[in-house]
Parts: C-alpha cells; structure tokens; sequence
C-alpha cells in the first residue's frame, strides 16, 4: 500500500510569478478633454467666397478685357458677314439675320439685368422710407408707403386677401406706424411664411450634404449654390426678381453683412440647443457639421429676408434661427440622432 496523501496540493508562488491585477484594479483611462465641436467649415468657407470682394485693380482689368472680347468679336464677326455678302448673297443674309437675333438676344439678357437691378433699388427704397416714416411717425409718409406696398403686390394672388382687408381697414387708421403695422401684417405674411419655407429647404439640403456626402469640397460647393438659389428665391417672393448679375450682388451683400458682423461664427446656439447638435457630434462628425452648416444657412436665409423685405420686421416677429433649424432638420436627423 502506498502512503500518499489525498486532498488539496499547495505550491508556494513567489511574487514575481503572481498573475496581472484585474480588471477592477486597472488604472483609470487619463482623460483627453472634449473634443473640438463642429465648427460648419462649408458654409464659413461659402461665405468667405460670396463676401470677398475683389480690388479696384483687378474690376478695371476684366471690365477692360471684356470690352476688348466684345470689340474685337463684333469686328470679326462684321468683316466675316460682309466678306459672305461679297461672295454668296443668300447665305451672306442668313448669317446676318443669325448675328442680328444673337445680338437681340444678349441685348434683351442686358435690359432684363437691368430691371432686375431696378426691383431690388425699389426694394431698398421703400425699406428705407418705411423705416423713415415708422421713426417720424408721420401718417401721410405712411400711406405712402402702404400705397406702393399695394401698387407692388396688387399682382399676387396670394396677397389678395390682405390688399382687401387692408383697403377696408387703413381709412380707420390715423396713425402712421399702426397703419405701417396693419400693411406688414395684412400683406407680408404669407410672404414671410413662403420665405421660411424657402430657407428651411436650402439648410435642410445644405446639411444632408454635408453629412452624407464625404467628397472633397462638395459640402462648400453646395452650401454656395444653395445660398445662392435661397437668396435669389427669397427676392423673388418679396418682389425683387433678379437676374444672374443682381443675384450675385444680392448674396455678396448679405454674406458682407454676416462676415462684418461676425454671424457666420458659430456659436453656442448653433450646437447644443438646436436638435442635440453635441449627441450628433458624438455619433458622427459629418452629422454634427450637417447641424451646423444648417444652421448657418437659415442665419443667412434670414439675413437676406431682412434685406428683401421691403418693411422690417416690427408687427410680425423676425423668424428665430433656432426654430427654422429645429423645424427643417428634426426629421433630416431624428433617426442618426436616435
């Protein structure tokens, strides 16, 4: 019979042989700090483009360049015409007629950049006599901003009711900033809900964009044709139709006003309380740069409706960014965000 022992072994471990501490005696992971939030690098980098203004230097070299472009075409095209003429009479004509519609034609494109030109002038005109008779107080100044507010709207279905009601009402009014009061209301607000519509169209594509698409300079291209469609849109509803050029004008105006006052800057009401702009962030960058660029965008669609609009905004509330991007992009987001 044997003489060993049943039951437990014990070996003795030296200490360097123990095994690692658990889990729960891990050091704790040294905390990097908040990551940098989303700062709407498309729509700074757009606007930084539509405000910058070129030197008096370079205007003076292309208006001299496409003057000489012109001379020069219309010389060759004379000689090329007449020349035709000496050899082929008939198709000599032709070409002619075919010149003389294309110059009918870029000469219709210059009269209608012009009017274009005069309904955003008309525009600022009655804004700044609106302003002027609210400060004065004067009644006869006001009605006579009210009757060229009509005469401006008198063919748009959708003011018709508010030209009826205001026709019935202004007669019992003798005071000139109710009665200014009474036109914006009665005229400018379907117009102002088309405008927000407007703008909360262009910040919710400006923000798909960004979010969904990862090429390269796309999101600022985007953002600059969107603000460029929202601002021409938004003088189209207030009655300032513009043309190429006036568009142009129109939105370098509105992005030198933001740059100048410093809008363009993100803030904090432009992360955290619209649509939890930090959860976004968290998930995905490219969603909390959507939020953001989004949110830049309604500021600018909201800058220019200050600037189309033809009374400011006193009687009716001036739109809240906050509220037009909540609105715009809460169904855009909601699911990413959840």
């Amino acid at each position: 019979m044997s003489d060993r022992r049943r039951g437990p072994v014990l070996f003795d471990i030296d200490e360097a042989e123990r095994p690692a501490a658990g889990p729960a005696e891990a050091p704790p992971v040294p905390d990097l700090g908040p990551e940098e939030p989303p700062q709407g690098a498309a729509m700074q980098a757009a606007a930084t483009i539509a405000a910058r203004r070129p030197s008096r230097l370079a205007r003076w070299f292309w208006r001299l360049a496409v003057a000489i472009v012109v001379t020069v075409a219309s010389i060759m095209a004379w000689n090329f015409v007449t020349r035709l003429v000496t050899e082929n009479a008939w198709l000599g004509l032709a070409v002619g007629v075919l010149f003389g519609l294309f110059a009918l034609v870029a000469l219709a494109i210059v009269v209608k950049e012009l009017a274009a030109f005069a309904r955003l002038a008309r525009l600022d005109d009655l804004h700044r006599d609106a302003a002027a008779a609210r400060a004065s107080g004067s009644v006869e100044a006001a009605r006579s901003v009210t009757t060229r507010l009509v005469k401006l709207y008198s063919g748009r279905e959708e003011t018709r009711w508010g030209r009826d009601r205001l026709a019935e009402r202004s007669e019992e009014v003798f005071d000139g900033e109710a009665l200014l009061a009474l036109a914006e209301t009665e005229l400018l607000a379907p117009l102002d809900a088309a405008a927000r519509r407007e703008v909360q169209a262009a910040a919710r594509q400006v923000a798909a964009v960004t979010a969904f698409v990862p090429l390269a300079f796309a999101d600022v291209l985007s953002a600059l044709a969107a603000n460029l469609r929202m601002i021409r849109r938004i003088a189209e509803i207030y009655g300032g139709r513009s043309g190429t050029l006036g568009s142009w004008r129109l939105t370098r105006a509105v992005f030198s006003h933001l740059v100048a006052t410093g809008a363009v800057a993100v803030g904090d009401d432009l992360i955290e309380p619209i649509l939890g702009g930090g959860m976004l962030a968290r998930v995905s960058r490219r969603f909390g740069e959507g939020v953001v660029n989004g949110a830049l965008t309604a500021r600018v669609g909201v800058a220019a409706m200050e600037v189309c609009r033809p009374v400011p905004f006193t009687a009716e509330t001036r739109p809240s960014v906050r509220g037009l991007v909540a609105q715009s992009l809460t169904g855009l987001f909601g699911r990413a965000g959840a």
